[in-house]
């Protein structure tokens, strides 16, 4: 384990990772910031297993890159709580998630949490989030996380960005949740807890 990680969480099936070259840009971005441009291939060290869909769990840091292999099964959100937190931060995908756990905490009997940032929807704990109105998919403008299932929907024009208030959540008719494994999962029957 090395310490202080930043984390890539790609998709794996039957062999073939997804969307590469979004973990690669993120990861690169990340580096960047820290004024580190060493950057290496992410394909390199990708070696999935051949049969089954995996996620891809990559940690790393300036100097290491490490990969684990996990089974993955989709969780069934079936209800969303609605969370505030006006000082979260998360715009590096890395293994502290402590802030986000906090949050998740606070879902009582809800399947998962959305998290309002001064008075804006972001995220949830473990996706990007739409808003589907009048034919077409909203996503927020100020996410915490700047997801790479999210920039590949933004770069092929199938999402808009948005300031997403809550008082305005009656007005979308559908939501959907934007990661890496579940890609652009429409979640129908949901109900939401204030």
């Amino acid at each position: 384990m090395i310490k202080n990680n930043f984390l890539e969480t790609i998709k794996s099936l039957d062999g073939e990772v997804y969307n590469l070259k979004y973990h690669q840009e993120r990861y690169e971005s990340v580096l960047n910031s820290l004024g580190c441009s060493d950057y290496k291939n992410l394909r390199d060290y990708l070696f999935p297993p051949l049969k089954g869909l995996y996620r891809c769990r990559l940690t790393y840091n300036e100097n290491q890159i490490n990969v684990s292999y996990h089974g993955y099964k989709k969780r069934d959100i079936k209800s969303l709580k609605i969370v505030y937190d006006d000082t979260i931060e998360y715009a590096k995908k890395s293994e502290d998630r402590n802030s986000l756990d906090e949050l998740y905490a606070q879902r009582k009997s809800s399947d998962e949490i959305l998290i309002v940032k001064n008075g804006l929807f972001t995220d949830t704990t473990i996706a990007n989030i739409a808003f589907f109105k009048n034919g077409i998919w909203y996503t927020p403008t100020s996410p915490l996380l700047q997801g790479t299932t999210r920039q590949r929907y933004l770069d092929n024009a199938k999402l808009i960005e948005a300031d997403i208030v809550v008082q305005d959540l009656k007005k979308y008719t559908k939501i959907a949740l934007l990661n890496a494994m579940i890609d652009f999962d429409i979640i129908t029957d949901i109900s939401y807890e204030m």
